[in-house]
């Protein structure tokens, strides 16, 4: 018999769930054991937009648990039963949060801040190094989508850092000293621009997720294409365009939120906290479908 696991909020434990639907069932039962009739009704509710302990129960004879941003994850997937390894997700969503969210600031030229320098240190040292051991965690756990996407964006993060090094690799001032300031920024136009296109293609994989997660992937391809076009289409000066810079900042410090707000989604359950943060599935997502099968159905037996 199929099993997939999910998280008990109320006693922080593995739960088994089968595809089975009276297995289902005692699962329910073992993580509403100890509420009361309000916090059960309130469960209950919550799980209709995919949050909450209920949200991760599955009676589907697929056996499979809907998409969620806090682990990473675009689409249905198998729980890891007896998984050894903690969620790594929301590692690695916060190292890109917090590095996105100085780097976007700079761009958008706060407190007349220009120079990314201190950018370097959090690229290599959180946002690259950090963000891959979790997407190598990600593909440990069996997680594709989130090997790929953060495994990547770590090594986006080290390139970035090897690129503006200060008086380190010299790539900036070798093609500066070559070809002169424009021929850098072609090139940085050029690596960001490729950038914009891989995370196009992760986008496409969130389209039947949640809005939280597509919102993230949106929010950073925005940006990648913004600072890409800002680098390649300058101004008089033959500097990067300064309004463009900064539109692409403004779209990475919302993709850095987001990050945040779904590493978030991924870290507190009921037995951490107070409230759980909706996630918000799409209507034409599987979890949507599943549960307009399940209205239409309740209406039917009223």
């Amino acid at each position: 018999m199929a099993t997939t696991t999910g998280h008990d909020g109320y006693q922080n434990k593995e739960y088994t769930s089968s595809a089975d639907s009276g297995e289902a069932v005692r699962a329910q039962e073992a993580i509403t054991r100890h509420m009361t009739a309000e916090q059960h009704e309130t469960a209950k509710k919550a799980a209709r937009f995919g949050y909450g302990p209920l949200a991760q129960i599955n009676t589907a004879e697929s056996g499979l648990l809907p998409a969620f941003g806090g682990e990473f994850q675009p689409g249905t997937y198998k729980g890891v039963e007896n998984r050894k390894f903690a969620n790594p997700a929301p590692l690695g969503l916060s190292a890109f949060a917090l590095t996105t969210f100085v780097l976007s600031l700079i761009n958008m030229d706060t407190r007349s801040v220009a120079e990314p320098n201190v950018v370097v240190a959090i690229a290599f040292g959180y946002g690259g190094l950090v963000q891959l051991l979790a997407g190598m965690w990600e593909m440990a756990v069996g997680n594709t989508f989130g090997a790929t996407a953060l495994s990547s964006y770590g090594g986006f993060w080290i390139a970035f850092g090897i690129i503006l090094t200060p008086g380190g690799f010299e790539i900036a001032s070798s093609i500066e000293a070559a070809q002169g300031a424009g021929a850098f920024y072609d090139s940085f136009g050029f690596f960001l621009m490729g950038w914009f296109i891989f995370t196009t293609i992760l986008l496409i994989a969130t389209l039947r997720s949640t809005v939280a997660f597509f919102c993230l992937f949106f929010t950073l391809d925005m940006a990648f294409l913004l600072l890409g076009i800002g680098y390649l289409q300058r101004d008089a000066t033959n500097s990067p365009n300064p309004p463009i810079i900064k539109a692409g900042g403004f779209f990475g410090l919302l993709a850095a939120f987001l990050a945040w707000y779904n590493a978030l989604a991924g870290i507190l359950d009921t037995s951490n906290s107070f409230f759980i943060v909706p996630v918000a599935h799409f209507p034409w997502s599987v979890t949507g479908s599943n549960r307009r099968k399940e209205q239409k159905a309740e209406r039917t037996n009223v």
